[in-house]
């Protein structure tokens, strides 16, 4: 006796009747097996066809003409069905894996429709990620948006600005933000610096911070918060937004490297990880460096600009409140987001030798990392994300960029990233 759903799993095609009413529950079945549904009801209204174009993820069969079915998906060639089988599974998951889902594309079409000069366009609502995570209040355009870079043959721009959050007072020009803001403006890929003033010490004048060749603007915090550092500032003019904490070292010849390899992932220099535990019931953050990785920092990370509008005005007030109180967990919050978005992992870039180096020796800045409380509240966000989320988005990855061109046996002075080598 064979399993049914084991059947529905290994199916390449789904027979969807009419049942007792005109539709039929076996098309929700088929959807989520991955089993392309072969529908064979006539007149039957497909949910959701307003947005979702199920000519492409469904095949639609005149129940008059049965004998001629088989013929049908016969000739139908191998490359169709796999991308019908792949279309029809997107569209199980943008819409219809939970209650939750269909409630949430049912609001969003029905807000589209009241607001016809700020909807979703039909091919925002049929390619990954699909509608829910494609907000219109941020553009209408489909090329505002990292995730159809490939589609629409756009290259995304090599350059950067670096938001860079301060939170300790200006008194010396030796200090480590200084340093870091003469380090990433000197990169030719850098557009402009902002620093995000999060100190309860008044802001410095204007002369008190370095000139550079390229603009450095200095917004006062207002609210001093931590998800204040991914907040949609206007002034960020290019896609890619490189997160900066004060005291970060880097070397800014490897940031062309990265952003182009991935324009929609997460890129971190340098990554922590995160692993199950207790058979699957928990998570937890360990202390240590590590080639795995599922969540990577945000405090030198590197993203589209689009992330700062969903973390914003996407994630609950309520999450943004938790962060806020600690004080910790928005890189977690930020990785949990843009898995749920991309289903992508993170992309970690070599971590020098010098970085881990200086990182063992800050001061109380970094100190926190070896605070039992700190990694305590670290596994209580990640398994509270996890609950609002509904399922675990992170993805483990292996995968790590390393530049390379520093091996050339060469003249350094000969060498375009000399930089590289002396970390």
């Amino acid at each position: 006796r064979m399993d049914y759903q084991e059947m529905l799993h290994n199916s390449s095609f789904c027979l969807v009747p009419r049942g007792r009413r005109l539709g039929s529950f076996r098309f929700l079945e088929a959807l989520q097996a991955a089993c392309i549904p072969v529908l064979l009801s006539n007149g039957w209204e497909l949910p959701f066809s307003e947005v979702i174009n199920w000519n492409k993820a469904a095949i639609i069969g005149d129940e008059r003409l049965l004998l001629q079915l088989y013929t049908t998906l016969t000739h139908l060639y191998a490359q169709k069905s796999i991308f019908i089988r792949l279309v029809s599974k997107l569209s199980h998951r943008f819409h219809f894996v939970s209650i939750g889902g269909v409630c949430s594309t049912t609001s969003k079409i029905i807000r589209d429709r009241i607001s016809s000069y700020m909807h979703r366009n039909i091919l925002m609502w049929n390619t990954s990620p699909g509608g829910l995570y494609v907000l219109p209040q941020y553009s209408t355009s489909v090329e505002e948006f990292p995730f159809y870079y490939l589609l629409l043959g756009k290259s995304p721009s090599q350059e950067f600005t670096a938001v860079v959050q301060a939170t300790s007072p200006l008194v010396s020009q030796s200090q480590p933000i200084i340093k870091l803001i003469h380090a990433v403006a000197k990169s030719k890929y850098c557009a402009q610096v902002i620093v995000l003033w999060n100190c309860d010490k008044p802001l410095p004048p204007k002369n008190k911070w370095p000139s550079t060749s390229v603009p450095i603007t200095v917004i006062d915090g207002e609210s001093k918060t931590m998800s204040s550092r991914f907040f949609p500032y206007h002034i960020i003019q290019t896609d890619a937004v490189l997160s900066l904490d004060e005291d970060t070292v880097l070397s800014t010849n490897e940031v062309p490297f990265s952003w182009l390899s991935s324009p929609v992932q997460i890129v971190k220099y340098g990554a922590k990880t995160s692993l199950w535990e207790q058979a699957g019931v928990k998570w937890r953050f360990p202390t240590g460096y590590t080639e795995d990785q599922l969540i990577v920092g945000t405090s030198d990370g590197l993203f589209n600009k689009y992330y700062n509008y969903l973390y914003t005005h996407y994630i609950p007030t309520g999450l943004h409140d938790m962060v806020d109180e600690m004080a910790n967990c928005e890189d977690i919050l930020m990785n949990f987001l843009v898995s749920a978005v991309t289903k992508l992992p993170p992309i970690k870039v070599t971590q020098k030798k010098q970085y881990k180096e200086t990182m063992m020796q800050q001061g109380s800045k970094t100190s926190r990392w070896a605070d039992p409380d700190h990694f305590a509240q670290r596994q209580s966000c990640v398994n509270s994300f996890t609950s609002w989320f509904g399922v675990m988005p992170l993805i483990h990855s292996q995968m790590r960029l390393d530049p390379v061109l520093f091996k050339d046996q060469v003249s350094i002075l000969r060498k375009k990233y000399r930089d590289i080598e002396r970390l």
